[in-house]
């Protein structure tokens, strides 16, 4: 099993510690942080913030019948798949909302595929379980498709009080059922600040072991991201933090310096910095790649401290 905790390799200050003489002197330690993308690797699809469960975390405010970002069609993103194949990009990944309600998605899948490896994001439940005679037939697209499910924790009692009763049997189910049709499979897990890493790592092995997946499975820890337009108190990220706690290749690795979101708001698609700030249109960048690829991304979002801090990542690039 590999695990990609949302942890930092270098110890980094809650904020910035200088004299208030210091940041006077300095305007750097005054300006936000930026990241300028150096490319598109991969591009993020939000099939819509629809889902069928209701988790009071969820970071997209997700819900029964929610449109607070709409549900994409194929003959919409199309046009999108071919400037970013144009440009480059070296995966499609797919969020939600819980991508498989959309009744297009087999088919976008199926589009994605034919141009780049894809990865989505899904709760494993109901709308996986019922589609899995056509998801079988994804097997046979000249790009993989993986899947990412949502365990959050190792109790069935615990995953189900945020999601709903059954839902960490559905999610095992779905995890077992795509391995054998031959997809990837990665799990998705919620990480707290008291838990014991290791006692938590030990537990999914034995899961993994149980449900006869291998342990190779990679497990992405997640932070709480809150849900949209929460105000967090955190620290803020300067140029000067940038600079000083994080170096050229680390910069690199920020989602938003190789990675882009398609959304559909109000009924158009709009292009986003990353995934996790939809919930403030400052980062939108614009109806097309082309048009938001080269606009430099400030840290503004209390996200981006997130990122800042504990190196967090949707993204299984490079993993």
């Amino acid at each position: 099993m590999t695990r990609a905790r949302m942890a930092s390799s270098r110890e980094l200050p809650a904020s910035d510690p200088a004299p208030q003489a210091a940041l006077a002197a300095d305007p750097a330690r005054l300006r936000p942080g930026y990241i300028q993308p150096h490319a598109l690797r991969e591009l993020w699809f939000h099939t819509g913030t629809a889902c069928n469960l209701r988790c009071p975390f969820c970071l997209e405010g997700s819900r029964p019948g929610d449109g607070r970002l709409g549900r994409i069609t194929l003959e919409e993103i199309r046009p999108v798949i071919a400037s970013a194949v144009a440009l480059g990009v070296e995966q499609f990944s797919f969020t939600g909302g819980e991508p498989f309600i959309v009744k297009d998605f087999i088919n976008i899948l199926a589009h994605a595929a034919r141009f780049r490896p894809c990865l989505v994001l899904t709760n494993g439940t109901q709308p996986v379980l019922k589609r899995l005679p056509q998801i079988e037939r994804l097997a046979a697209t000249p790009h993989a498709i993986s899947f990412r499910i949502s365990i959050d924790y190792p109790e069935a009692a615990r995953h189900d009080q945020g999601r709903g009763s059954g839902t960490y049997t559905e999610a095992w189910q779905s995890a077992v059922a795509l391995h054998r049709l031959g997809f990837r499979v990665s799990l998705a897990l919620q990480q707290t600040a008291e838990e014991d890493s290791e006692a938590v790592d030990a537990a999914y092995r034995a899961l993994l072991a149980a449900h006869g997946l291998p342990q190779d499975v990679p497990i992405v820890a997640f932070p709480d991201f809150l849900t949209p337009h929460a105000q967090a108190d955190v620290p803020f990220v300067s140029e000067h933090c940038m600079s000083t706690y994080q170096t050229a290749d680390s910069r690199r690795r920020f989602m938003c310096a190789f990675s882009k979101m398609v959304v559909k708001k109000d009924g158009r698609l709009r292009v986003y910095a990353c995934t996790l700030v939809d919930d403030d249109e400052s980062y939108d960048l614009g109806a097309t790649l082309e048009e938001a690829l080269g606009q430099r991304i400030l840290l503004g979002h209390h996200r981006c401290h997130t990122c800042f801090a504990h190196g967090a990542s949707c993204s299984e690039l490079d993993r």
